[in-house]
């Protein structure tokens, strides 16, 4: 959240800034004045005090020299008209020691007598300023020789109380300026903030009421003069948007009311035209239904008629085998009867009566392999229960079993599958799946036993366990691509083919395992199928 920014008012702005420059204008210019006068005030004293203090010592050249002490005490008290001086030693040099002692001293009235500086003569050479005096040291010449010192010592109790009174002085001028320009900003003020206040009541009217036909009227500032007048063009095209906007308004509302009619009329015209639609799309319900049912039943039709080619030959073969062996047997009944039966025709009659008999057993054995293998595709895979499965060793275990079969056509089987993928499955409708699309290979994909490859490569990923079957063979005819996992669908009808296996291969993955199949249709270079299965890894025991 955003600070809030602090708020203030021209008015106050405008005299805070007038009086806190005039304050530090003023304050400036009283320090810097105060400090070059006080600098010139005590330089004035200095110089003064050094003229007495070389007076003194000129006057004092005989009276240290002869050591009249009274004529010089005598001289000394003439300063007592001099306020600025406070105290003033002479030391002569004594001749044995060569050092500077005590002559004679001055104390002004009232004025405590100061301890003898002969130790500070050197440092005293140039004026020392404290806070309340000054003190110097000049020497007593005589013939280029210096025959003592005069300390002199002058009070700045006067420089003190003129500060003081400056300083008075000062802060009432500064306030009398002050309270001036507090006066002179306030009319300038008044005369910058009031047009702006008549400019901000208009908008405020404005804004209120939607006055747009208000106007800001001159005042005697340029730039005030030039918000206003852009503030009265603005309002100017306001109120000239605002008419345009209530004539907009009324033309939309008048073609609101003929739209209206419009959408009436294209409302009936429409719910005429869904009338229809419906209707059509009611009768193209029933065309679809009939449809449905029509392939329904041409599928059911061609299942019925393949069941019954395949079935009804072997049962048609074994009724002809039957039929002779009873004619046969006929005739050697007619002949044991009328005892004309011979060796030969006993011979002959057992003959026949093993080949019939052999026909009518394979026959009958192909009927009950076609029962058999209806009732595979029909019949659910569910009563096996899931167990762990090595498939590289399930796809070698399937390979070995179908070994006399495979040598038929010869083919280079090549796999690719890890050595140690383990998952749970069902192992029967697995080994069911790939041995029944080896034997589709076998039947339908391969012509001859020349440059055969089978390739079958298991992969998987987090979720899915995915087997590519793919042979070089012809392929698939076109004629049956879209319905290559229907029952009974077969190019061998006649040839060894029932039409049941890839119907097979189709329940057992989907309802037995619980995956998909998928025939590659684009794959033009023999059969690609490809399987996807639930991957259940198996867990570590």
């Amino acid at each position: 959240m955003p600070k809030p920014i602090p708020q203030t008012s021209i008015r106050k702005a405008l005299i805070s800034a007038v009086m806190f420059v005039t304050a530090l204008c003023l304050s400036l210019s009283i320090s810097i004045s105060t400090y070059l006068d006080v600098k010139e005030q005590k330089l004035l004293i200095i110089n003064k005090l050094n003229i007495l203090a070389e007076i003194t010592a000129f006057n004092a050249q005989v009276t240290v020299l002869f050591e009249d002490r009274k004529t010089e005490e005598q001289r000394l008290k003439s300063f007592e008209s001099i306020p600025l001086v406070k105290n003033i030693h002479i030391y002569a040099i004594d001749e044995i020691s060569n050092k500077a002692v005590f002559f004679t001293s001055f104390n002004a009235k009232k004025t405590p007598p100061v301890p003898i500086r002969v130790d500070n003569i050197e440092e005293l050479k140039e004026p020392k300023i404290t806070e309340n005096y000054i003190e110097l040291i000049k020497p007593i010449m005589y013939e280029n020789e210096v025959k003592g010192y005069v300390y002199i010592r002058g009070g700045l109790e006067r420089l003190n109380a003129y500060i003081n009174k400056k300083i008075i002085v000062d802060l009432i001028l500064t306030l009398f300026v002050l309270v001036l320009v507090y006066f002179v900003a306030k009319r300038i003020q008044k005369r910058i903030v009031d047009p702006i206040d008549q400019v901000t009541l208009l908008l405020q009217d404005v804004s209120k009421n939607h006055n747009y036909s208000a106007r800001a009227p001159k005042t005697n500032i340029t730039e005030i003069n030039i918000l206003s007048s852009s503030l009265n063009i603005m309002l100017t095209r306001t109120q000239n948007q605002i008419e345009r906007h209530k004539n907009d308004k009324q033309e939309i509302k008048q073609l609101n009311q003929s739209l209206e009619e419009k959408v009436n009329q294209r409302t009936i015209a429409l719910r005429e035209a869904n009338q229809e639609l419906l209707d059509t799309l009611e009768r193209m319900h029933q065309y679809q239904n009939q449809i449905v049912e029509s392939e329904k039943m041409a599928s059911l039709g061609q299942m019925v008629a393949g069941v019954a080619h395949e079935v009804n030959t072997p049962i048609g073969l074994g009724i002809t085998g039957s039929t002779l062996l009873r004619d046969k047997l006929a005739e050697i009944s007619a002949g044991f009867d009328q005892k004309k039966l011979t060796s030969n025709q006993l011979k002959r009659f057992i003959d026949d009566g093993l080949e019939n008999l052999d026909l009518i057993y394979r026959n009958l054995n192909r009927a009950a392999e076609l029962i058999s293998s209806f009732k595979k595709v029909a019949v659910s895979q569910d009563g096996e229960l899931n167990a762990l499965v090595n498939i590289s060793e399930l796809i070698s275990d399937v390979l070995l079993s179908m070994r006399t079969d495979l040598k038929s056509k010869d083919p280079k089987i090549t796999t690719h599958c890890p050595s140690t993928l383990v998952m749970e499955t069902k192992a029967g409708p697995l080994q069911q799946v790939i041995q029944q699309l080896l034997s589709n290979s076998l039947i339908h994909g391969f012509k001859d036993s020349i440059d055969n490859e089978i390739e079958l490569t298991v992969e998987r990923n987090e979720s899915s366990l995915i087997i590519h079957y793919t042979d070089n063979g012809i392929g698939v005819d076109k004629s049956i691509k879209k319905r290559i996992f229907d029952p009974f669908v077969t190019t061998k009808r006649g040839e060894g083919g029932s039409g049941l296996g890839m119907h097979l291969v189709y329940n057992l993955v989907t309802q037995a395992l619980g995956g998909s199949v998928y025939f590659d249709e684009q794959n033009q270079d023999g059969t690609r199928f490809i399987i996807t299965l639930p991957l259940k890894e198996a867990t570590k025991r």
